[in-house]
């Protein structure tokens, strides 16, 4: 069946083939009457007696080798953990490499650990101590350092002390600020919307200009493949946008050439290592091939596409900047706070003209806040639209015996046209209408010659009987709430949270008007908006279902064992792993954290190592994370039960005995339950594909949590130990 698997599917024949020798192997030579066979003797078959003894010792870890082997290999073809650019080969060695990593340390553990238990039971408030650390650590990390011990520098400050200078607490206080927050990590959507605007005063033929200038300099960027742009809005009452507004979709390509799958194609090299074209400068595809990048060589992200972008499109007189966006968030953003940016500022106001005024002092002020990206913030320009307004004098129209109705008529039929009748084509009515001829209605000098005729039969120009100018006014109205609503738009820096941004500007803005800098015009306020209202919106339930999973899984414990004290010692595993995950959180985003190369590949960047803020994907993680926390604690509380059943120890040795022989026992199938738990995590988090920006945050508090749940092999033993000599002591 093996060979016939070769044909078929090489990986699986190879190892049928192997696994089948490697049996036969065993199964001939195992028998100690072999060396009586005629054809062992014949072939002289005792001169690899080495070999067939060691065949015959270790089969069943040549069986869990080729195992192991063809699931790397699988993984490295399907997984490629390193990236397309390093060969296949590279790939299956770096899989072996954790494979081998994670079960060395296991096997190390596993040697170690009755010695590690048993100490931790002779020395339990010591060891004690280590769980407690790690849980004020994870809550220090979750909370930040000022939260946590803010009493502390209270209780000094009583006797006259001020510690918040000292290197130590302001070091501590800075390294631990409390984890940012934001409602959802931003999805890659594989295109940008580049929404920049010009001023009011811009006519069509300038927008016209403007946009055109847009879609060629974002289309000269080699990584970009289309980019469409629109200026002004659609035919639709939903749509108000101005036509000073412009919407440029931007796709751009991927970094390697993909198939209608998704999946890179390798394409025909020649010797020297360059891609081989045919007669039509086509690539060749090619299954031994290398894959083609379409990325320039310092393109690293599609952050860096945008940056091209900015830079491409920032120095055009008369635009300006334009927040990062994507379309299908934008237009969520749009929706829920009618903005085109992430997060702003939204002022009410009696008038648009105090509105724009004390848009323009907010707009000032946010370009002062650290965490704000300055070239990003734009408050909106309500005034500064040019309207021609033809003022009548009702005087001078008095002494020609005209009045206002008539004048508006012969302005409307000049300039507007007026429908005279109507042609009929088929199922179509078009209206006949008759006015001035462009040339004669398109300029303020040519309205002023516009003829009025007077009731004695004379005409006169319309500069005579009206004033003609430019006026401005805005260029949409906008409301809200029943009031005048205008925007102040703003966008994060890198390594900030949605809500740390808004939380430090609303104190600036708060400490500038306590100061007196800034004064607030009688009717108008203020209040932020954007996508971080979902965030408060969300934590607000969390609240209540993070607690509600919590007390959902200790009745589960309870109705297990039946013991209140049982459950508790076994919760201890979800506090361990709710700590767990905000470690690996903070150790994401320390830039020391696995920085070094393997195999040419940093590590950082091979697991999206950065800073991670708190979102609704994280919580989800957390929730997933207490359901499989417990399980290790479970199984060992579950022999440890049998085992004192058992037993029936009655002196403190024989409870330290019983505690070893259950943890002994069942320290392989939780090791076991740890180690799939976290190799089946580590193609999660070195995903680079769509939806990865929400895998990545939802993995990361499962795997730090698994890992540090480890320790409840020893901790579960310890409180289990600790409550049963408690109880000796009181029966005695």
């Amino acid at each position: 069946f093996g060979f016939i698997s070769l044909f078929w599917i090489t990986w699986a024949g190879v190892v049928l083939i192997l696994l089948g020798l490697n049996n036969t192997l065993y199964n001939l030579f195992n028998d100690e009457e072999i060396k009586e066979n005629p054809f062992y003797k014949k072939y002289n078959l005792s001169r690899y007696r080495l070999y067939i003894d060691f065949l015959i010792k270790h089969h069943e870890k040549i069986t869990v080798a080729i195992i192991t082997g063809a699931v790397a290999w699988l993984l490295a073809g399907e997984w490629m953990p390193l990236g397309v650019k390093n060969p296949l080969l590279i790939n299956f060695f770096f899989i072996i490499l954790i494979i081998a990593l994670v079960l060395g340390i296991f096997i190390v553990f596993i040697n170690y650990y009755p010695k590690i238990l048993k100490w931790c039971l002779d020395n339990k408030k010591i060891f004690l101590t280590i769980p407690i650390f790690i849980i004020l650590f994870g809550i220090n990390i979750w909370l930040g350092f000022d939260k946590i011990f803010g009493i502390i520098p209270k209780g000094f400050d009583a006797v006259g002390l001020n510690i918040r200078t000292t290197t130590l607490w302001s070091t501590l206080s800075h390294s631990f600020p409390g984890m940012g927050k934001e409602f959802m990590p931003s999805l890659d959507e594989g295109s940008f919307l580049l929404m920049p605007t010009s001023m009011p005063h811009s006519g069509v033929e300038a927008n016209q200009k403007y946009l055109q200038q847009l879609d060629m300099r974002v289309q000269a960027i080699p990584e970009v493949e289309t980019v469409v742009g629109k200026a002004g809005r659609v035919e639709s009452a939903l749509d108000p946008a101005p036509l000073s507004m412009f919407e440029n979709v931007i796709l751009y390509k991927n970094e390697y050439i993909t198939d209608e799958n998704g999946y890179p194609i390798r394409f025909k090299v020649d010797d020297n290592d360059e891609f081989v074209r045919d007669e039509k400068d086509n690539l060749i595809e090619d299954n031994n091939g290398r894959y083609f990048r379409q990325w320039r060589d310092h393109i690293k992200s599609p952050d860096d596409i945008w940056d091209e972008i900015v830079k491409a499109t920032n120095d055009i007189p008369g635009v300006t900047s334009a927040p990062k966006l994507q379309p299908i968030e934008t237009r969520l953003v749009m929706l829920q706070t009618g903005m085109r940016a992430p997060m702003g500022i939204k002022v009410y106001g009696p008038d648009l003209k105090t509105i724009e005024d004390f848009s323009l002092k907010l707009e000032s002020l946010l370009k002062e806040v650290p965490s704000v990206k300055p070239e990003a913030v734009f408050a909106d320009r309500s005034l500064g639209k040019p309207y021609l307004e033809i003022d009548l004098d009702r005087t001078e129209m008095s002494r020609y015996g005209l009045s206002i109705g008539d004048v508006q008529m012969y302005i409307e039929v000049a300039i507007g046209g007026i429908p005279l009748t109507q042609t009929v084509e088929g199922r179509e009515r078009f209206n006949i209408r008759v006015r001035y001829a462009r040339e004669w209605r398109d300029n303020p000098e040519m309205i002023k010659r516009i003829l009025i005729p007077t009731p004695t039969g004379s005409q006169i120009p319309l500069a005579q009987i009206a004033k003609i100018e430019f006026r401005q006014g805005p260029a949409m109205i906008r409301g809200e709430d029943t009031f005048l609503v205008g925007y102040v738009l703003l966008d994060k820096n890198p390594g900030y949270a949605e809500v740390t941004v808004v939380e430090e500007a609303q104190k600036y803005i708060e400490s500038k008007i306590a100061s007196g800098e800034l004064e607030i015009p009688a009717g108008v306020s203020y209040k932020f908006s954007g996508s971080y209202e979902n965030q408060l919106r969300a934590e607000k339930r969390l609240s209540i279902i993070v607690p509600l999973v919590l007390a959902v899984i200790f009745l589960i414990l309870y109705f297990q064992f039946r013991s209140s004290t049982t459950s508790l010692m076994i919760f201890t595993a979800i506090a361990l792993a709710f700590a767990g995950g905000f470690v690996m959180l903070w150790l994401y985003g320390q830039n020391w954290f696995m920085d070094f190369s393997l195999f040419g590949t940093n590590m950082r960047e091979l697991f999206q190592m950065r800073t991670f803020n708190l979102s609704v994907a994280v919580w989800v993680g957390f929730i997933a994370l207490f359901g499989i926390a417990t399980d290790d604690g479970v199984v060992i509380a579950t022999y440890l039960k049998q085992s004192f059943q058992k037993h029936k120890p009655e002196s403190l040795e024989e409870i330290h005995t019983a505690v070893l022989e259950a943890g002994i026992k069942r320290v392989r199938p939780c090791l076991m339950t740890t180690a799939t738990t976290l190799l089946a995590l580590l193609p999660v988090l070195t995903s680079s594909g769509r939806g990865s920006d929400i895998m990545i945050p939802m993995a990361i508090p499962a795997f730090g949590g698994m890992t540090i749940a480890l320790i409840t092999l020893f901790v579960v033993p310890v409180l289990y130990s600790a409550r049963e000599e408690f109880l000796l002591r009181k029966n005695q």
